[in-house]
């Protein structure tokens, strides 16, 4: 996803892959392409595995289970792309053509998969009303990230040219306007969300699983600086910017123990649940958004350090230290009850955290791909993400899944998809969990690699 071309310059060890436009014979960053077939993997597998296994899916509220670890990682690794793919681009009007076109496409992608149009796997229709048209997204937040760190990106080209200097903190040096940039978001987004005065606000309940249903209900708020599910900034500046119809109708809060006696699992609301278990909340909104940039910035530094460091211990000396600073620091934000870890918010504390995680786990793969030599051991992964947009778009978003539902026999559940998961998977096993687990593993995770692969040896893939 939002499958950036990477390359790397003037690496002393002959490992490290780099990646060009044809017509020249390239190689990519392995380490790279694994971390982000890793991510869409776990994507697939959260998002659909998630709801029998909630301790992976995302957590509805405060804290990070597994799922919320899947955004930050695509950003991170965006950021990662720009610093290895923009340095190849001297002319500046080339690389700030290529950026928004790459922008416009992310957009188009996202508004296309998730703004509703797409009713895939499950329903065998299409199409949205434009008054309830989701207008935010995944691809949709890594668009902005993409853009506003390309660009920075692009005005400071010659730094990569130039020689590291010895001192202490001259990669930050060299690099500041990234910084000052992830300084004022950081600025902006914490005094939106800690200054901004929420009013009380109303919603039309249209679930018809509601008691409600049909009615308009008033949520109490009238408080400044409060994060909790209804009275939170980022929520406010949605429903002011976007409209409440064009938010997503089944966030994640509704597992939460206020709503639901079933949390974390989905279940019937509580009698007495707080009218905003019914409301709609956009988990990738423009507040969130704006702070995610943050993660971005990070992943672009890291790139830098591959540009600019010349050995294996310098570079993984940076960034298993700057990843455990990172981690360190979030936990403390979050455990001091300082500033809780929240993906929806996409606190700073999750921004350090996650990112924090991403260091090492790309350092992970670094050591064992690139110094160790076990590439082949997860080849599956590599292929993944070298056609990442691919596998996105046909298993996470359930494309793929949609069109095979399509040629169903007599009934529309009556479909090779859902005959394979209960006979050969739930019916094995005996248990809906666990089939249904091993089901998103090999008849998708690993079915999808093995088409990577196939595409991969085809050399098709599918870019931005």
């Amino acid at each position: 996803m939002a499958d950036i071309k990477e390359e790397t310059k003037n690496v002393e060890a002959p490992e490290m892959e780099k990646e060009e436009t044809p017509p020249q014979k390239t190689k990519r960053v392995a380490s790279l392409d694994i971390f982000r077939g890793l991510t869409v993997a776990l994507m697939v597998l959260v998002d659909d595995a998630g709801g029998e296994w909630p301790v992976i899916g995302h957590a509805p509220w405060n804290g990070c289970n597994l799922a919320d670890f899947v955004m930050p990682f695509f950003l991170f690794i965006v950021g990662m792309a720009i610093a290895l793919a923009l340095k190849r681009i001297p002319e500046k009007l080339v690389a700030i053509r290529k950026v928004i076109l790459r922008t416009l496409k992310l957009l188009f992608w996202g508004l296309l998969l998730q703004g509703g149009y797409s009713h895939a796997p499950d329903k065998l229709t299409y199409g949205v009303d434009m008054k309830r048209i989701r207008w935010c997204g995944i691809l949709q937040r890594i668009a902005l990230a993409y853009f506003v760190v390309a660009m920075v990106e692009i005005s400071m080209q010659t730094s990569q040219a130039k020689v590291l200097s010895r001192e202490r903190f001259s990669i930050f040096k060299l690099y500041y306007r990234h910084w000052v940039v992830g300084g004022c978001v950081l600025v902006v987004y914490l005094a939106t969300l800690y200054g901004t005065y929420v009013p009380d606000w109303q919603f039309l309940v249209e679930n018809t699983d509601s008691p409600d249903f049909g009615k308009i209900l008033t949520v109490s708020c009238n408080v400044r600086g409060k994060l909790d599910p209804p009275c939170n900034a980022v929520g406010y500046v949605d429903r002011q910017v976007l409209g409440i119809n064009h938010m997503y109708p089944h966030p994640a809060w509704k597992r939460s123990k206020a709503c639901t006696k079933s949390s974390p699992h989905e279940g019937p609301f509580r009698n007495d649940a707080p009218s905003w278990c019914w409301a709609p909340f956009e988990p990738e909104g423009i507040l969130s958004s704006i702070s995610a940039i943050l993660s971005t910035v990070i992943g672009v530094h890291f790139g830098h350090v591959l540009i600019h460091f010349k050995d294996h211990s310098s570079r993984l000396l940076h960034w298993i230290a700057m990843g455990v600073v990172l981690l360190l620091l979030g936990i403390i934000l979050h455990f001091t009850n300082a500033i809780p870890l929240n993906k929806q918010l996409y606190t700073l504390s999750y921004v350090c955290v996650t990112s924090g995680a991403a260091a090492l786990v790309f350092s992970a793969f670094y050591i064992l791909v690139d110094i160790g030599k076990l590439r082949y051991v997860f080849m599956p992964l590599e292929w993944i993400g070298m056609n990442a947009m691919l596998v996105y778009v046909m298993a996470a978003e359930g494309i793929f899944a949609g069109f095979i539902n399509g040629w169903y026999y007599d009934d529309p559940h009556n479909t090779l998809v859902y005959w394979i998961q209960k006979h050969v998977f739930i019916g094995v096993w005996h248990s809906k969990r666990v089939g249904t687990l091993m089901y998103v593993i090999f008849a998708e995770i690993l079915f999808w690699a093995i088409i990577a692969g196939l595409f991969h040896w085809l050399g098709i893939y599918w870019k931005l």
